[in-house]
């Protein structure tokens, strides 16, 4: 491959000028380099400069001028200047020692070598020098252009010492190895096995910012399943190991919750790229290793496994420091209703069951569909294919009935105030039993959801309770 053509951007002209004219090496290195070979698009670019990555920074700018934008970070060493759509981040060359406690290096002035010698894995370690002398040249000490070819994450230098130096990185080798289906070497991988306990020195929202990514990747079980391998899930994700295993009794036996989850969510994954979803498919089954029971004449049971795995969702994001807001809320709610519609399809699908669960599930009713299809993953082709056309049937009179009713995001047509008013009363518990009376009517088809109906039938089950509109 012939690199100069993938850097005739007029930036990249800026950049190699800018250099020449202060006398100082760059290079191109990491992801942008790397996507060239993987023929991805990349808009980040990152440069090292061997001396002051700042001093061509501010000199860029001035040469782009109106449409630049020039950022310096001192502390870091570091500057960013964003042109048009591209970025490019520029750092002067370096080289770090690590202290055991922290992933926070002290860093010297180094040459391109040391920098390089940094890098997480070989395939982040490419550069190519900007210098007009040397236009495109690549420079490759650790083989990444043939770990590229051979879909193979390494480390530059000894895995024990990258991982033990930041532990992040074994996340990021993972997240890598899912993102772009690479095989993970296996001395890389056993260094991930001896020092997983070093995860721990890592903050909560790096952690799931690389989970957030493995879960976001084309098939997610393969992260999931080398985090478990390594020893690594035990750590950050007890609830998701505690969904292994088979126990058998009596020559009966349940499936794997963990590998069907994986199962699920690869599923979804085929239909969808929404993240929340995917937690939420993630987390489905999470409560069932707290309502495993067995009954003789049922076998192994898990009743009321989508309700405490909704339960349990709180203290899941919080400990994993994920969004406390609505984001928490929808995956709760797909959670706990993700068994709904798996039983009305296994009965009769009657009208004022699908009007509950399009009462409940409001605008969400679609992605809990998703969900519930993935989650069909019987090896009975006879079974699933029932289930799938049962769901086809859900989902028609969905569709149906919220034309008919418009039950989805429903607020009754009566309300409490208008209660209040009709009846000359202060807040109190019949309010609250009308109220319900006339939603349980109108979802259960016996009224249709129209004010002068709800009305009628308000005044009906009001005379019931002894009570009579004020005059």
């Amino acid at each position: 491959m012939e690199l100069k053509e993938h850097f005739t951007e007029k930036i990249f002209r800026l950049i190699s000028e800018t250099a020449d004219e202060l006398g100082l090496e760059c290079y191109v290195v990491g992801g942008y380099v790397r996507d060239i070979f993987l023929h991805r698009p990349s808009k980040d670019i990152d440069v090292v400069v061997v001396g002051s990555g700042i001093d061509i920074a501010q000199a860029l700018g001035k040469r782009l001028g109106k449409g630049a934008h020039v950022s310096v970070f001192k502390n870091f060493g570091t500057a960013q200047v964003k042109y048009h759509d591209m970025e490019v981040e520029f750092v002067g060359a370096r080289k770090e020692s690590y202290s055991h406690d922290s992933r926070k290096p002290v860093v010297e002035d180094g040459t391109l070598e040391d920098d390089q010698n940094r890098r997480d894995f070989t395939i982040n370690a490419l550069a190519v020098c900007l210098n007009q002398a040397r236009y495109g040249e690549l420079v490759d000490p650790f083989g990444g252009l043939d770990d590229l070819e051979d879909r193979i994450i390494r480390t530059p230098l000894d895995p024990d010492i990258t991982f033990s130096d930041d532990p992040l990185r074994m996340m990021r080798c993972i997240r890598f190895a899912t993102q772009l289906n690479f095989y993970i070497e296996d001395e890389t991988f056993d260094a991930l096995e001896r020092n997983r306990e070093r995860i721990q020195i890592i903050s909560r929202e790096r952690i799931a910012d690389e989970l957030n990514k493995i879960l976001l990747s084309p098939v997610p079980s393969k992260g999931f399943v080398d985090l478990d391998r390594c020893g690594l899930l035990e750590l950050i994700f007890p609830e998701l190991v505690a969904l292994q295993g088979v126990e058998v009794k009596n020559g009966r036996g349940h499936k794997d919750n963990f590998y069907h989850t994986l199962e699920v969510v690869d599923n979804i994954a085929r239909v969808s790229n929404d993240l929340w979803l995917r937690w939420a498919t993630l987390l489905h089954d999470i409560g069932k290793p707290r309502t495993k029971r067995w009954e003789p004449k049922a076998g192994w049971t898990f009743h009321n496994h989508n309700y405490i795995g909704e339960r349990m969702i709180p203290d899941i994001f919080r400990r994993m420091k994920l969004p406390m807001n609505e984001k928490m809320k929808y995956v709760q709610k797909l959670v706990g209703l993700h068994m709904r519609p798996i039983v009305i399809a296994d009965e009769e699908v009657t009208d004022s069951a699908v009007r509950r669960l399009l009462f409940e599930a409001g605008d969400d009713i679609d992605d809990l569909m998703l969900l519930c299809e993935a989650d069909i993953t019987s090896k009975n082709e006879a079974r699933k294919q029932r289930f799938l056309d049962n769901f086809k049937l859900v989902r028609q009179k969905l569709k149906d009935l919220e034309e008919k009713d418009r039950i989805r995001n429903f607020q009754p047509p009566v309300d409490g105030a208008e209660i209040m008013q009709v009846f000359g009363l202060e807040p109190c518990r019949e309010i609250g039993t009308l109220k319900s009376a006339i939603k349980d009517a109108i979802l259960d088809g016996v009224i249709p959801n129209e004010h002068d109906a709800a009305y009628a039938f308000l005044l009906q089950k009001a005379a019931e309770m002894g009570l009579k509109p004020k005059q």
